[in-house]
């Protein structure tokens, strides 16, 4: 069951969240996850962290953060800030803490 969203401002936040963790993992590791911006663009971000989150297995982009060690510019990561939970099933917040534990990364305390 997907929330009801009840502020469209924090829906507009996430997209701009989204995209601001494509830059920053362009700038910070020189990862230019294409695929991912055009999914956001195409999808609007609340949508593409859906779909990656109901994918059986972790995206080309999941995997190249973890072999930069920065998962924290995951999607999985972002959906877990606090602020933003709302916008999720408890499903979709158990999956990416468990994906992000299967590869030994722990959010920070206000986050998860």
């Amino acid at each position: 069951m997907i929330p009801a969203v009840a502020d469209p401002d924090l829906v507009k936040r996430f997209h701009a969240a989204m995209v601001e963790i494509f830059h920053e993992a362009k700038r910070q590791v020189g990862y230019n996850a294409t695929y991912f911006l055009r999914m956001v663009t195409d999808l609007g971000g609340l949508a593409a962290a859906r779909r990656l989150l109901h994918s059986p297995t972790v995206s080309d982009g999941f995997t190249a953060l973890w072999e930069r060690g920065r998962l924290d510019l995951s999607v999985e990561a972002l959906v877990l800030q606090e602020h933003f939970r709302g916008l999720f099933t408890e499903q979709d917040l158990e999956r990416a803490r468990e994906r992000l534990a299967e590869y030994g990364y722990r959010p920070r305390s206000t986050d998860a």
